[in-house]
């Protein structure tokens, strides 16, 4: 399948839609209604078909879509039909504590390779993943052909090390150093502010 022109929030929502879909597969499930799966997913009807017309029309008209088929689609759009390795940046506290997350695989990445002023430390906290100083960042990403990038570095580093990360090929950072990062278009970064949603969560506490 070539690459289809998604928007990002699409792309999005198309991750939970694989989720989704591996549950009921998990379940023994073979076909499932766009209503069904629009409220797992906590979408629209009318949203879901609207995101899964990019893959053109599939499905049968009150049967719904075969959830293998259909998971296996998203799965290749998504790039998941082979392990895509991602590196980590800043392996302080919250770093280290997503080296030690083993969730990462199911869904389709391995972090093969994480960086830090400090990898000694690192290594004391018990991460099993190959820690290395950061000087050897440029090195490891065009030796091994890395497309993405966790960040959790110090705020005032992370602009800095991005630069550094984008001018070597890294075209997706997850970010969790609470700054905006400025990059070039054909980079994509994705915001991860704790402090932020936190402050959203607490409007609804009464």
């Amino acid at each position: 399948m070539g690459k289809i022109d998604i928007p990002k929030k699409a792309i999005y929502r198309l991750s939970i839609y694989h989720r989704c879909l591996q549950k009921l597969h998990d379940n023994g499930v073979d076909t499932v209604s766009s209503t069904t799966l629009a409220k797992a997913a906590g979408v629209k009807s009318s949203q879901l078909r609207k995101d899964l017309a990019y893959f053109g029309q599939f499905g049968t008209r009150g049967l719904g879509y075969p959830v293998e088929l259909l998971s296996s689609i998203i799965r290749e759009t998504l790039g998941r039909e082979h392990l895509q390795p991602v590196i980590l940046v800043g392996a302080g506290n919250l770093g280290s504590a997503l080296l030690r997350y083993h969730g990462f695989e199911k869904e389709g990445f391995e972090v093969v390779a994480a960086f830090d002023a400090n990898p000694e430390a690192t290594r004391a906290r018990g991460v099993t993943i190959p820690v290395f100083p950061d000087s050897d960042l440029e090195k490891f990403i065009t030796g091994n052909s890395v497309k993405l990038a966790i960040l959790c570095v110090p705020v005032e580093f992370a602009q800095a090390v991005v630069n550094r990360l984008v001018a070597v090929g890294i075209q997706g950072v997850l970010n969790f150093s609470p700054i905006v990062l400025e990059v070039t278009p054909d980079v994509t970064v994705n915001n991860v502010d704790l402090a932020l949603e936190l402050e959203h969560l607490s409007y609804f506490i009464r």
